[in-house]
């Protein structure tokens, strides 16, 4: 991936129009002390691109988008995902993490790890029939998800080392 990908990352936040209802409330990045960029491929994929779970009758968009929902409204006011960058063309997809508070330094990877592990991925997996998108080790492992993530700090620019 090109490493100036984020440069412009503001460009590409896009903040979903919730429906009022009763207990929904709209994301404001300002209640939420963490910020992460997370790049989510499938663990031990049978894809070559996202368009190719069409094979497996998985609307990769609306399976991310009803995960998401579901996800926001468990978590409300602890944990926040937005989905930045879904392009069915390539591999991967980007999402957002905000959180609550600030995880520490060297606690990153496991409090991640954590989201995506233990709150997220049961919702792909069965909920969404993602299980069919993974090869037999993903299977043994019960792993749907690699992931790669950078802190986000609002108006920092990417550099190049």
């Amino acid at each position: 991936m090109n490493e100036k990908f984020f440069a412009d990352y503001k460009n590409f936040i896009v903040v979903p129009v919730e429906e009022k209802q009763v207990g929904r409330k709209v994301f404001d990045p300002q209640n939420y002390e963490g910020h992460y960029i997370l790049t989510m491929s499938i663990f031990n994929s049978r894809l070559s691109s996202l368009k190719d779970a069409n094979k497996y009758e998985i609307n990769i968009e609306k399976s991310i988008k009803a995960v998401l929902d579901d996800f926001n409204q468990r978590q409300s006011g602890l944990y926040y995902l937005q989905a930045l960058e879904v392009d069915t063309y390539k591999n991967y997809f980007i999402l957002a993490l905000s959180s609550k508070t600030k995880f520490e330094p060297g606690e990153e990877y496991a409090r991640i790890s954590f989201v995506i592990d233990k709150l997220l991925t049961n919702a792909f997996y069965v909920g969404q029939n993602w299980f069919n998108l993974i090869g037999n080790k993903g299977r043994v492992e019960r792993k749907l998800f690699s992931f790669s993530f950078k802190e986000y700090k609002a108006g920092s620019q990417v550099q190049n080392y």
